[in-house]
């Protein structure tokens, strides 16, 4: 019995490190939104370059993780519930680790923008439509840290809100592109971002689902809510680039 309940304290030592890392991705992720989205609005480069070095930091955190949980595993053998929260942060430090990417990807499009006339408030809606975003994706964390479904679930329900800015976004460049022509360069950008903050939006439910798997021990039978999308350019070749 003594043994036992060494390997258990052992394993909640090295689980509680895990769990420490990921929660440090977040919070460099959320701060990698906000700031993606700011330098934007404000033609901010240098805020820009900040967000494109720091998500070196991001990736290298989500290695660190992934060797943690790997020697974890190795060492502690977990099963069933204790494998699932090992899982759980793994998959959980993956989508971080993308909506990383997919700052980055708004901050690398900064510089570009900068060199052409702005789209009338174009910046200021796609702050905002980073600002829910940030905040499903803090709400997703908090969810996890407290091993909050209901947080979870609010969180998945707020993906719908995401899809409908995007699709207003959407028709609201192509308004500018049908209008004058010298408009589609800069609109095609910033409707590649949106469409980032959009699968950012889709990472911070996926996240939270994560958390309702943990909890459950079921994922989510429903289908999440989502807004008809817009037919357009898959972005997802982009994360990462």
């Amino acid at each position: 019995m003594n043994r036992e309940k060494h390997i258990s304290s052992a394993f909640d030592r090295d689980l509680e490190t895990i769990e420490a890392l990921a929660v440090k991705m977040g919070g460099m992720v959320e701060a990698a939104i906000t700031d993606a989205a700011t330098a934007l609005e404000t033609r901010d480069e240098e805020l820009a370059e900040q967000v494109l070095r720091r998500d070196r930091s991001i990736d290298d955190l989500e290695q660190r993780l992934n060797d943690e949980a790997a020697r974890l595993i190795a060492l502690r053998a977990p099963t069933a519930t204790d494998l699932r929260m090992v899982l759980a942060v793994m998959k959980i430090s993956h989508s971080l680790e993308r909506v990383g990417d997919y700052a980055k990807n708004m901050a690398k499009r900064t510089s570009v923008l900068s060199q052409m006339p702005p789209i009338d408030g174009a910046g200021l809606a796609l702050r905002r439509m980073s600002n829910v975003v940030g905040k499903m994706m803090q709400d997703a964390l908090d969810s996890y840290i407290r091993r909050d479904a209901g947080l979870a679930q609010d969180v998945r329900q707020r993906d719908l809100e995401v899809d409908q800015m995007y699709n207003a976004l959407f028709r609201e460049f192509l308004t500018h592109m049908m209008e004058d022509p010298r408009n589609i360069t800069a609109c095609m950008h910033l409707h590649f971002i949106a469409k980032n903050i959009e699968r950012m939006g889709d990472l911070a439910t996926a996240i939270a689902e994560q958390v309702i798997y943990l909890v459950s021990g079921d994922l989510p039978d429903d289908s999440r809510p989502k807004a008809n999308s817009v037919p357009m350019a898959d972005t997802d070749a982009a994360a990462g680039g």
